[in-house]
Order: structure tokens, then C-alpha cells, then sequence
């Protein structure tokens, strides 16, 4: 992985969102790439996306002004480990979406955790949102705890939604409200 050296635009305990940079194509394809993360964030057929596909993506969001995704970098050496978005974001009802990406070498030191909780504080104290809502694969379970950590709750199942692995999984749907988040911030 390459070490950036950009400007940090929000920052939490052991990482920094920023925005997405040229630079940051590489690192961001090699996350993608990976068979593994492809299963657990798609629920397409996980064809290999190519270069164009990757490019085609990142510059559609920077199009789409409803769409905001951040490069994932580790305070501690610049280290760009992933993304973060808030996406699909309903301006007059206070939602949005978001969705994380990590890659596979950096899970499960708490880097995704910290990373979304950054991401909740600057949606609920800057965007005047009043629920944040994801969907998570029900076989994904570090990251259903992931979520938890961060206040997120089950709010419904889309019953055998998904075909991974041979057979049928659900997918659960997570949401946070303003006011869930400002009372796990006080306690």
C-alpha cells in the first residue's frame, strides 16, 4: 500500500477520512479487487472489475452531488486502507445510506468502527440527518458487530435476498437516528 501524505478532513482515534485522490486508484483497486471483499459488499454476480469499471465508479460519485466517499487512511502512517460513503441521501425526510470498504490485511483492529463513527459525527452534526441506514449480509458477522459498536440496529430481513456460496442468505437492514447516537455519545 502506498502512504499518503494529504491533508485529513475529518478525524477520528486511529483514522482520518479524506478525499478520494488519483493517487488513491490503485490502493482503492486493489481493495476492490479482492475476491473476498467483492463477496461481502456486492450483491452483483462478483465478476473482476476492470480499471474502467473502477474509474467509471469514482467518478461518478464525484459527479453525483447526493453521493460523498472519503479515502480511509491510518493516523499513524498515512496508510490508505480503504473507503467510507454516505450515499442515497434524502434531503427532505433526513436519510442517507453509507457504506464502508476495508481491505482484507487492515479488518478487525477496529479501523472500520472508527472510521463509520467518524463518518455518523460529521453526518449527524453537519448534514442535518436524522437516520443513517445500511444493508449488511447476514453471514457477515464482524461486520454486523461492527455496526452494533456503533449504534446501529436491526430494523428489518430481506429474507434469502442473496445467492452466495451455493444457497440463499438474508440481508439485514441497520439504522441509527439522530437522537440514538447523541445518547450513546452522553453515556
Amino acid at each position: 500500500m502506498i502512504k499518503q501524505n494529504s491533508e485529513s478532513f475529518l478525524t477520528g482515534t486511529n483514522v482520518v477520512l479524506r478525499k478520494i485522490t488519483k493517487e488513491d486508484y490503485l490502493n482503492f483497486s486493489r481493495i476492490e479487487d479482492v475476491m473476498e471483499s467483492r463477496l461481502l459488499m456486492n450483491d452483483g454476480i462478483p465478476f473482476p472489475p476492470t480499471e474502467e469499471d473502477h474509474q467509471k465508479f469514482l467518478g461518478e460519485l464525484s459527479a453525483d452531488k447526493d453521493d460523498y466517499m472519503f479515502a480511509i487512511e491510518t493516523i499513524e502512517d498515512r496508510q490508505f486502507i480503504g473507503t467510507v460513503a454516505v450515499y442515497l441521501v434524502n434531503w427532505k425526510n433526513g436519510s442517507c445510506n453509507v457504506g464502508i470498504s476495508i481491505g482484507t490485511e487492515f479488518q478487525g483492529r477496529g479501523h472500520g468502527t472508527d472510521a463509520m463513527n467518524t463518518l455518523l459525527d460529521f453526518i449527524f452534526n453537519y448534514m442535518n440527518i436524522n437516520k443513517v441506514k445500511l444493508q449488511v449480509f447476514s453471514f457477515n458477522k464482524a461486520a454486523i458487530r461492527s455496526y452494533q459498536k456503533c449504534g446501529f440496529t436491526l430494523e428489518g430481513t430481506l429474507r434469502e435476498e442473496l445467492f452466495r456460496f451455493g444457497e440463499f442468505h438474508d440481508i439485514f437492514i441497520m439504522g441509527i437516528l439522530r437522537k440514538d447516537w447523541v445518547n450513546k455519545k452522553l453515556n
